[in-house]
């Protein structure tokens, strides 16, 4: 009974050993990349927490300078935030920040600066389009009508599309296309949430262009 036993194990070792001689390997690698990938996983993780860690630090000394009004101290610290921490959601607040205080100090340039690099690099598609929409009107201010439109194409999100519709509104209208002045405010008025006071004064544009929306429940 014991020499029985005896062979059953050995047979079972051989099998085990055949086995692992043809798939040894694989399950070695296989094995392998899924705790790398699981150690990268965590290092990545810890990384990002660090980062936004020192970063808020930066963004706390930026907010404190800006509430002061001291506009090279903000424009400091953001070059700083931006420098070392590009890809936390604080560079791009600070940058966003920093481009306000700028532009009320007279540094119109820097400000553009600023607020071009947020469009670009922010890690929030929100903050991409506040950026962008801030920088068309700028670029509409300055009458440079073809780029501020182009900003309003990037303006990825969608919190954002009723405002982009209704500058892209004003912009085209500036450039006397009437026509399409009207649909980009028509845009902006179905996107508007009715409860919204600016809801009002895009419908007045509407009225002033002869295409006045019509109310809702009006009868038809």
């Amino acid at each position: 009974m014991a020499n029985q036993l005896d062979l059953q194990e050995q047979e079972q070792l051989d099998e085990l050993k055949a086995f692992w001689k043809q798939w040894g390997n694989v399950i070695t690698w296989v094995l392998t990349v899924v705790l790398l990938a699981f150690a990268g996983w965590n290092g990545w993780n810890w990384y990002q927490r660090d980062q936004a860690v020192k970063a808020s630090g930066l963004f706390e000394a930026l907010d404190r300078a800006a509430q002061e009004g001291d506009v090279q101290k903000t424009g400091r610290a953001f070059d700083d935030l931006k420098d070392r921490y590009p890809r936390t959601e604080f560079a791009g607040q600070g940058g966003l920040l920093a481009a306000k205080l700028q532009f009320e100090k007279g540094q119109a340039d820097r400000a553009r600066a600023n607020l071009q690099w947020v469009a670009d690099n922010a890690s929030d598609d929100d903050y991409r389009s506040i950026a962008r929409l801030r920088l068309a009107g700028l670029m509409f201010e300055a009458k440079q009508y073809d780029d501020a439109l182009k900003q309003l194409d990037g303006t990825k999100s969608p919190a954002f599309a009723a405002l982009a519709a209704d500058r892209r509104g004003d912009i085209l209208l500036a450039q006397g296309k009437r026509d399409e002045a009207k649909t980009a405010y028509g845009a902006a008025y179905k996107a508007m949430d009715e409860r919204m006071n600016y809801r009002q004064l895009v419908e007045a544009k509407l009225t002033a262009l002869g295409a006045a929306p019509v109310a809702s429940g009006a009868a038809k």
